[in-house]
């Protein structure tokens, strides 16, 4: 059996102020008519049935997905009291599969990347299926950097699986390197980015939470017989209180001795982490700009406008700016600034 789990937790602070804690970018049609969420169901739909898919998200937003998903089991959504990172969100999701089948195949999924080639991409994750249902493998989609970016971990590949040149051996994780160092990785050509999509047995993975992480693996077994049932919401309450915050890729797969790397070459992926990424994605005019609004604009380039509201933008001699309107707030700031919008919610906490 293979089953998915699509992790929709995120608070999309980086796309403010389209993105809101109430209704963060997975839950939003930023590209077309379908949300991100769905969009991220839509790519293996079809492949894996509905039964076999399950949602972790936050607790205020567990009727966003099932309104969105509304062929999902209500018992396959999850919703968590508080944030703790993904190493308990899947701790969470793998205990409702093991339900299923005890040896059943775990494909985990954030809720708000692009991928465009949809039908490479399911081929990957056959072929991780297939390469975890045989043994303790942990497997990792590594994406092909095509620049030195600073806001992704990288996946340092070693020899190849047992002599398969689409598989590799993981030497090392590395966060967030610095630019440098970022362009000293891509001159290998040995690094992937760390696309935060894994595949495993849902034994496998909590076997090695239980020898890495051995505090939450005793919270997984105090939770295990209450999930789905009446006193839910309380051991949940409970257990996430008692675990510190804790990423899978630090707590587990940076110790595991078991990790490979898919590469994910030209699958069209990004995880649109902030608004220069958003408006890669999307056709610019002759002066460079990507517009999404009522805009007229003098000596004007490289802008990036979107605007929710009915009222015009207009701008005069400015070059690589952000005009984001919306009726949560404004945003205007410089692109290269893209990636500090965060840094909001962690000082001025604007109202969303």
């Amino acid at each position: 059996m293979n089953a998915v789990v699509i992790m929709a937790g995120g608070r999309g602070e980086r796309l403010w102020p389209v993105s809101t804690p109430q209704r963060p970018k997975q839950f939003l049609r930023l590209f077309d008519e379908r949300t991100m969420l769905q969009t991220t169901a839509d790519r293996v739909a079809g492949w894996i049935a509905w039964k076999d898919m399950y949602v972790i998200t936050a607790a205020e937003h567990v009727h966003l997905v099932r309104n969105q998903l509304s062929s999902l089991p209500p018992d396959n959504v999850v919703g968590e009291p508080v944030g703790r990172g993904t190493a308990l969100c899947i701790g969470v999701a793998a205990l409702l599969v093991r339900r299923s089948d005890r040896h059943a195949v775990m494909i985990v999924l954030p809720a708000d990347h692009v991928i465009r080639d949809q039908r490479r991409f399911q081929a990957l994750l056959k072929r991780g299926a297939e390469i975890a249902a045989s043994g303790s493998h942990l497997i990792t989609l590594g994406i092909t950097p095509d620049h030195p970016a600073t806001g992704y971990g990288y996946i340092h590949a070693g020899e190849p699986w047992q002599g398969h040149r689409d598989v590799f051996t993981v030497q090392a994780f590395t966060e967030k390197p610095s630019y440098e160092r970022a362009r000293e990785f891509i001159a290998t050509g040995d690094y992937y980015w760390n696309s935060g999509m894994f595949i495993w047995r849902v034994d496998t993975i909590l076997a090695e939470i239980e020898r890495h992480l051995p505090q939450l693996y005793a919270g997984l077994m105090e939770l295990d017989p209450h999930l789905n049932g009446p006193g839910a919401a309380d051991a949940l309450v409970r257990v996430y209180a008692d675990q510190p915050p804790q990423s899978i890729d630090r707590g587990v797969m940076e110790k595991s001795d078991h990790a490979l790397v898919i590469p994910a070459a030209a699958i069209g992926w990004s995880d649109v982490g902030d608004w220069a990424a958003w408006a890669q994605l999307l056709p610019a005019d002759k002066d460079g700009n990507v517009v999404q609004a009522s805009h007229v604009g003098i000596d004007t380039h490289g802008a990036i406008i979107l605007s929710q509201r009915d009222r015009p933008i207009a701008t005069i001699g400015v070059d690589d700016i952000v005009i984001v309107d919306s009726a949560a707030g404004l945003l205007v700031m410089r692109k290269d600034r893209a990636q500090d919008v965060k840094k909001l919610f962690s000082s001025h906490k604007p109202q969303a």
